[in-house]
């Protein structure tokens, strides 16, 4: 049954944008990468290839390519050329302008960002055109890179995050016999680096378009500079590059130190990478040093990749080491992972920033910027050994509005001050509030947020893989919990749809965003309760409201959701 249906004559013929079928176009792409996992699990590289150009030439490849690049977070970041796709006509016009044949990459615009410790980290942001090419191929490479990535990386792979290389750590550190001793390891300017001829040589894509991506150049204050190595970062494609570029890590060691025979497992060699951040256990500091490193150095080098002599580091976990914000450690024989201090330090002093740069701002517009922050880090840190951190962090904010809020009236008395900024909410007392036309809005409080311990992802499972797909759904269907916490009415929405699109059929996700739509519009006389509201991503909604389609409100058969 079809979840859309006209409502009505449009008053003007539908664009070529709105009227894309967007569920066929996902089934056809879903359907050429589960071929494509098939025939790289099965070592049959000539199909893999025949496929790859199969779904890049393909027109459900080309709009979902526009559709990414022009809907997400840089769509209003321009290239060198100055152009972005903002109209429904700009992108149905790009979607022909994605052919292969004369395709040659401009330069791009080189922008930096700070970094700690003053250093600046650059950016290449390349053109609209450039971007959506990049997702193009990314859809036909990405399969592949998921296929035969290592087991246990977790950076910049879909459906894998910090929390599962943090948990990866608790589990080969926390049993009384595991390694004491830990390699930390980093990469000297790993995108910048990556040897050119290496990439051409090994990433099974076509080598005219990868060459005319790593040979394009920048362009900084006018000036064009070639690109001899690495792969920019702020490139689509860049972070798969560079995973593609370091998989076989793990498997050089593993096969090193083999976990089937008695040298391995009295080694106690394993490896958790995320991005070019990694660690690797080993049983004595001679191992790591004198055999471990050497390898990792030799892998490196083939790929033009050297190690920072400053980031490497031989810890014992009794002393611990700081790994992706956490600190991992152990006392008195208990693995304890807990937010590490050079991560506090800097999220306090982001929110002290904000605190300072709005003096004169009311107390609702502060707490509308503080929240957001207060709810990301915390939900980063939740998985850990947090609690104690949450409560010290919440001191330390409220100092900070005492201060903010005494500054603001040096000539009221203390006790003002508390009743017009500080109030009791059930068990909480000095809870920080503003007030717009009668309703009152509260900071957010660090402490109360759940201690949970996070499920690692399993090892192979591929999102790919049609044989993992029911997996996965209940993974997203645990993360939208948490991320519609609070919101219930959002969390019922997406329960009742069973986590999908009603027009596309495909997830809704923190990835892909939502809007809320009332299927009986409001300018008709439609309510804004639960049984006339849905979910649905933000193309579809435009779809919907662009062509005046009626959307059939999904019921879900009983017992579904249990399922």
């Amino acid at each position: 049954m079809t979840a859309c249906s006209a409502a009505g004559a449009a008053s003007h013929t539908p664009d070529p944008w709105h009227a894309i079928d967007w569920y066929a176009v996902q089934r056809n792409v879903r359907r050429l990468q589960a071929r494509i996992v098939k025939a790289t699990q099965a070592g049959k590289r000539g199909k893999v290839k025949a496929l790859q150009r199969l779904l890049t030439h393909s027109f459900s490849g080309k709009a979902l390519a526009v559709r990414r690049v022009s809907e997400n977070q840089g769509k209003r970041t321009a290239g060198v050329d100055g152009t972005t796709w903002n109209t429904p006509a700009q992108k149905a016009a790009a979607i022909d302008t994605l052919r292969q044949r004369g395709y040659r990459a401009q330069p791009l615009r080189r922008v930096t960002i700070p970094k700690k410790h003053g250093k600046r980290r650059p950016l290449g942001i390349p053109t609209m055109r450039d971007r959506a090419m990049q997702a193009l191929y990314l859809l036909a490479l990405e399969p592949v890179a998921e296929t035969t990535s290592d087991t246990n990386s977790y950076g910049f792979r879909r459906y894998r995050s910090t929390a599962d290389a943090i948990a990866q750590c608790f589990i080969i550190l926390s049993p009384k016999r595991a390694a004491e001793w830990v390699l930390e390891g980093d990469i000297q300017a790993c995108f910048d680096q990556i040897s050119h001829d290496w990439l051409l040589a090994h990433i099974p894509t076509e080598k005219a378009i990868l060459r005319s991506w790593l040979k394009a150049g920048y362009l900084e204050r006018r000036t064009l500079y070639p690109t001899e190595r690495g792969t920019p970062q702020g490139g689509i494609a860049s972070p798969v590059l560079a995973n593609l570029t370091l998989d076989g890590l793990e498997r050089a060691i593993r096969h090193a130190f083999p976990r089937t025979t008695r040298a391995g497992i009295r080694a106690k060699v394993n490896v958790v990478r995320y991005a070019d951040d990694f660690i690797i256990t080993g049983a004595t500091p001679e191992l790591l040093e004198h055999t471990i490193q050497p390898l990792v150095a030799t892998f490196l080098q083939e790929r033009g990749l050297t190690l920072s002599s400053e980031k490497t580091h031989i810890t014992h976990i009794a002393t611990g080491f700081d790994f992706l914000g956490q600190n991992v450690r152990k006392y008195r024989g208990k693995l304890l992972i807990k937010p590490a201090k050079n991560n506090v330090h800097a999220f306090l002093e982001k929110v002290r920033g904000v605190i300072k740069a709005h003096k004169q701002a009311p107390a609702t517009q502060l707490i509308a910027l503080l929240n957001p922050l207060l709810r990301g880090w915390a939900n980063y840190h939740r998985h850990v050994v947090s609690k104690a951190t949450f409560h010290a962090c919440d001191h330390a904010i409220f100092c900070a509005l005492w201060r903010w809020a005494r500054r603001r009236h040096p000539s009221k008395g203390s006790r003002w001050v508390k009743t017009k900024y500080f109030c009791t909410r059930g068990k909480r007392h000095w809870v920080f509030f503003g007030e717009v036309d009668g309703e009152r809005h509260y900071l957010g409080n660090l402490a109360r947020t759940p201690i949970r311990r996070h499920i690692k992802v399993r090892e192979g499972a591929n999102p790919f893989d049609p044989a993992w797909e029911l997996y996965f759904e209940r993974r997203l269907a645990i993360k939208m919990e948490t991320t519609f916490r609070g919101q219930h009415q959002l969390l019922a929405l997406w329960k009742e749809q069973a986590g999908q699109c009603p027009v596309c059929q495909q997830p809704i996700t923190t990835e892909t965003g939502w809007h809320s739509h009332h299927v009986i519009w409001r300018c008709h006389g439609g309510r804004d309760t639960m049984d006339n509201r849905v979910l649905l991503h933000p193309t579809c909604h435009q779809q919907v409201h662009s062509q005046s389609l009626a959307v059939v409100k999904p019921r879900p058969v009983k017992g579904e959701q249990e399922a």
